[in-house]
């Protein structure tokens, strides 16, 4: 199953604790990003990481965070076998919410635009710019093609969330609605129950063996449980 949300740092070393954390960050980028350069030497790797992941540390986010690219770069390493490159699933892992305003339709393309004009700074083939492009704009629908594998193991990466305990999806789902702070508790509940009801009416909502067998049956109950939930009376 998924793994829980991080603890809260130490209050005691919370400075610390998020220096470790970025630090860490880094140094997963790097190799993803060697990866898709073939060896070739270009600009220093870490100002783009950085950039990302102070994107990613933004004050309006509340569930998708670092924890949550985290998470996602976590759930890549469990999946890997399945992709065709599992680097380039990574670097897509890093730039899939590198905008993310909760009140804006278009933070997917806006987020692949940024892979699209970092990663060729950073020196990555075109065609493989265009693939990590392509897996961003992926999780608009979290529907990938049966003969997608890279498409697979990123999207159940960015799901796996949903098969969580029930403690720890109840934490995500009041940490999406406090993203959407600004919206009025009936319309989220209309809104949020779309998304839920779009995704089980998906046929699988993972298409790895991995996810399906590990993940599609517990997440399937808690988008239920929700659903239930927000549409009581």
């Amino acid at each position: 199953m998924p793994s829980e949300p991080d603890p809260a740092p130490d209050p005691d070393h919370g400075a610390d604790a998020v220096d470790t954390r970025r630090e860490a960050l880094h140094y997963r980028w790097l190799p993803a990003l060697l990866s898709a350069r073939d060896g070739a030497c270009y600009p220093d790797p870490f100002p783009f990481s950085e950039n990302l992941i102070e994107r990613w540390a933004e004050p309006q986010r509340k569930y998708h965070t670092l924890d949550h690219l985290t998470a996602v770069l976590d759930r890549v390493e469990v999946l890997e076998d399945h992709a065709a490159d599992p680097d380039l699933v990574r670097l897509a892992a890093w730039f899939h919410d590198a905008v993310y305003q909760p009140e804006r339709s278009e933070n997917e393309e806006r987020s692949a635009r940024i892979a699209e004009r970092a990663l060729t700074e950073a020196g990555v083939p075109e065609a493989k710019v265009a693939e990590v492009a392509r897996l961003v704009r992926l999780t608009v629908t979290h529907d990938p093609a049966d003969d997608d594998p890279n498409g697979q193991v990123l999207c159940d990466a960015d799901l796996a969330i949903l098969a969580s305990e029930p403690d720890a999806y109840a934490a995500y789902a009041a940490a999406v609605r406090e993203e959407y702070g600004f919206v009025p508790d009936d319309a989220f509940r209309a809104g949020r129950a779309a998304v839920l009801r779009q995704l089980l009416d998906l046929p699988r909502l993972f298409r790895t063996p991995y996810g399906e067998r590990e993940w599609e049956g517990r997440a399937r109950e808690n988008l239920r449980s929700e659903l239930a939930a927000l549409t009581v009376d």
